[in-house]
């Protein structure tokens, strides 16, 4: 049986040739993303801005009716809910943002909440109220801040590692191609204003780590190469690093995207952000490490040598006895 090959043997493509012109776009993409962030602002969920947590379980209903909860809660004005299943079926949680006007009198928080669970209980009287949890503008600025440095941190740490790992022009392209992953991520946030919470934190984490994975993929090739062709044009021997890399590239992104996919046509409303951002980071993460992170080593003046010890003249007087006498 023959087997199916998505990218071709000996693939040549001119990767490189294009370097300018998408670096140029991106750098629009990125300023872009950045501008809609501080302008339109993301759309922050009840685990940045605080809110309340109402825990439901319906008794004698073996599922509960989630998009007649969601309906019916919205319709009392106080904005649209998040409404999840955790443990058993039958048992949700509600989240709400807390009301305008909350910071002047606090008592509107407990009113809200007293209006759903009045108006649910009303609906289905088999109903119980396991619980109503609030978090604090405080607790929420605090969860906010730390999500930041936990990204922060996250791509620091990456770029030091590359250094040690490699050198230290491919930490910085490493670190420019994450900003560009993150930066992306975080403006089709703002742009489609859809809810940002904890969940999409863990999500830019995650295509944090599947950049990099295929960024190292990248990198290690072109130090490989560098040994064997030390007097191939830079470009062209970063075309040939990512074109031996394109089949990898290729089928992993694929398969993971075939999951993701799924997860967007079929999976609950709950996890559409979080699965939404790990799609669009599969494309981003897979054109950075091709567009951002290989063709920033020309410019940061990497050469075939750059990389070779400088043999010292008495290193190269005993190399010369050496091969005399052999």
């Amino acid at each position: 049986m023959k087997l199916l090959k998505l990218v071709p043997d000996n693939t040549n493509i001119k990767f490189l040739r294009w370097r300018i012109p998408f670096y140029v776009v991106s750098t629009i993409l990125i300023l872009a993303s950045w501008g809609l962030v501080l302008t339109k602002g993301l759309n922050l969920g009840v685990d940045f801005i605080g809110g309340q947590m109402i825990r439901v379980t319906f008794v004698q209903t073996p599922s509960a009716p989630v998009a007649e909860l969601r309906e019916s809660v919205a319709k009392l004005g106080y904005g649209e809910p998040t409404i999840q299943q955790f443990g058993k079926p039958n048992e949700v949680s509600i989240r709400m943002k807390l009301p305008e006007g909350f910071d002047q009198d606090p008592g509107l928080a407990n009113q809200m909440s007293d209006k759903i669970t009045t108006t649910i209980k009303a609906a289905h009287p088999d109903v119980r109220i396991d619980g109503v949890d609030s978090v604090s503008g405080k607790v929420s600025d605090e969860l906010f801040s730390t999500g930041m440095q936990a990204l922060l941190a996250a791509m620091l740490a990456i770029s030091i590692y590359i250094w040690v790992r490699f050198e230290w022009q491919f930490g910085v392209g490493a670190l420019f191609a994450l900003v560009h992953d993150v930066s992306l991520t975080l403006g089709m946030f703002a742009l489609t204003q859809m809810e940002f919470d904890l969940n999409i934190v863990a999500a830019i984490l995650t295509l944090i780590g599947y950049s990099l994975n295929d960024t190292i993929v990248v990198y290690d090739r072109i130090r490989e190469n560098l040994k064997k062709y030390r007097r191939m044009p830079m470009p062209e021997l970063l075309d040939l690093s990512v074109n031996e890399t394109l089949s990898r590239t290729i089928v992993t992104s694929l398969s993971v995207l075939i999951t993701l996919v799924a997860l967007l046509l079929l999976g609950p409303p709950v996890i559409f952000g979080f699965t939404a951002a790990i799609t669009l980071g599969i494309f981003v993460g897979t054109y950075s490490s091709v567009y951002m992170a290989a063709p920033i080593l020309i410019w940061l003046n990497v050469k075939a040598d750059s990389f070779v010890p400088t043999e010292s003249k008495l290193e190269r007087q005993e190399r010369l006895a050496r091969e005399g006498t052999a």
